[in-house]
């Protein structure tokens, strides 16, 4: 698209001339490109964030190429940085519905002693599980689509629901013992 990444250093070749054509580039694209973030976004903070990251990335990438390319290069380079702010926000506000956060709000010692002592035969048949089977089971539980898990663990979707259930399977197999075994300490006592 006239474009291109650039291999050399600048450290060389950036002199007081390229310094110039990329703060002249700065100074004609940067108005355009924040009122197009802006659009998106609606909150002007974030809008500058974004064009001044595009920016950033412009310049650390030694992108070159004509005015029309380097603009095109900059708005669609911006419109990635907002679909990556939606998604990360999407995945937050989600997170924060499943685990609200209530500041203030911490219990009493002996109700958190007896949430630890039930989370602590949890944690141990977890630990007993491979990484990939904890992964899958966390991220299930936390809400996550079988496309996301798919992608976050690099298999194909169609492959979540087994993994899930061996998974399941897997965790049961190593909690029931565990949680025998908790049933008879409490009862000799």
């Amino acid at each position: 698209m006239g474009c291109r990444p650039v291999r050399t250093e600048w450290s060389a070749n950036f002199g007081d001339r390229s310094r110039v054509n990329f703060e002249a580039t700065f100074e004609e694209l940067y108005p355009g490109l924040f009122r197009y973030c802006h659009s998106l976004t609606g909150d002007p903070d974030w809008a500058d964030d974004l064009a001044q990251e595009a920016f950033v990335r412009l310049y650390d990438r030694r992108v070159e190429g004509t005015d029309e390319g380097l603009r095109a290069w900059l708005f669609r380079t911006a419109t990635h940085l907002v679909r990556d702010g939606h998604r990360s926000g999407e995945n937050r506000r989600r997170l924060l519905q499943a685990h609200p956060v209530r500041p203030g709000s911490s219990r009493p010692p002996d109700e958190a002693v007896q949430r630890e002592e039930e989370v602590a035969p949890v944690r141990k048949a977890l630990d007993q599980l491979t990484e990939r089977e904890r992964e899958i089971l966390l991220m299930r539980h936390g809400g996550f689509s079988y496309r996301e898990i798919a992608e976050a663990v690099d298999v194909a979707a169609s492959s979540v629901g087994t993994l899930l259930a061996r998974a399941e399977r897997n965790f049961v197999n190593v909690y029931m013992p565990l949680e025998t075994d908790g049933e008879t300490d409490d009862a000799s006592r």
